[in-house]
C-alpha cells in the first residue's frame, strides 16, 4: 500500500474512472486509500477481523456506487471515509446488544501489530482533525467523538451526558460547524 501523500485531484480522477467501470483505476484507488479507510474501520470496530470485513464491504460499495460520486459536494477522500464510517456504524448497530467500551478510551486502544492504520494515524489530515477537535469544549468534543466512533444517536448521547435532547443536538450541530470551519482554514 502506498504511504505517499495522495493528491485530492488524483483521487477524484480515480473515483470518477472507477464509476465508469475502470478496474485499473479501482485497483489504484484501493491501493492509495485502503490504509486510511482500514484505520477508520479499526478505530471504530476495534477488532481486526470486523474491520477487514467492513473494509471489503466498503470497497464493494465503492465499486457499485462510484458513479454517484459528486466532486462538487465532497472530496473523494471525504466520500470514501463517509462510506467506511457508515458501514462501520451499521456493523456496530447490528451488534448493539454487546456492551460498548467507553468510547473516550478508543484512542487508548493499542494494536501491537504494525498495520496500515498506523500510517493513517500519522497523516496530516489526522493531525489537522485532532487540532480542530482540541478547539472544541470538552463535553462537545466527547459527544462528537462518541457519535462518530460508536454511531450513538442523539438520544443515547443526551442520556449518557445527562443533558436535554435539544442541548445535545445543538452541541453536535455547532461542533460540526466549528470543525468544518477549522478544517477549511
Amino acid at each position: 500500500m502506498s504511504s505517499s501523500p495522495v493528491e485530492p485531484e488524483e483521487l477524484t480522477r480515480l473515483l470518477i474512472h472507477t464509476g465508469r467501470g475502470d478496474q485499473h483505476a479501482f485497483a489504484e484507488l484501493y491501493q492509495r486509500t485502503s490504509s486510511k479507510l482500514f484505520g477508520v474501520c479499526l478505530r471504530m470496530l476495534r477488532e481486526r477481523s470486523e474491520a477487514e470485513e467492513v473494509l471489503q464491504e466498503t470497497y464493494m460499495t465503492v465499486w457499485r456506487r462510484a458513479a454517484s460520486f459528486d466532486a462538487s459536494k465532497a472530496s473523494a477522500i471525504t466520500w470514501l471515509v463517509t462510506l467506511a464510517r457508515n458501514k462501520a456504524i451499521d456493523r456496530l448497530r447490528q451488534h448493539r446488544e454487546e456492551q460498548l467500551d467507553d468510547p473516550l478510551r478508543l484512542e487508548e486502544t493499542a494494536d501491537v501489530q504494525p498495520t496500515p492504520a498506523a500510517d493513517a494515524e500519522i497523516s496530516q489530515e489526522r493531525q489537522r482533525l485532532q487540532r480542530c477537535l482540541d478547539e472544541l469544549e470538552s463535553p462537545q468534543r466527547a459527544a462528537v467523538r462518541e457519535a462518530f466512533f460508536t454511531g450513538a444517536t442523539y438520544n443515547e448521547l443526551a442520556t449518557r451526558c445527562k443533558v436535554p435532547l435539544g442541548t445535545m443536538k445543538s452541541w453536535i450541530r455547532r461542533s460540526l460547524l466549528q470543525l468544518r470551519t477549522c478544517l477549511e482554514r
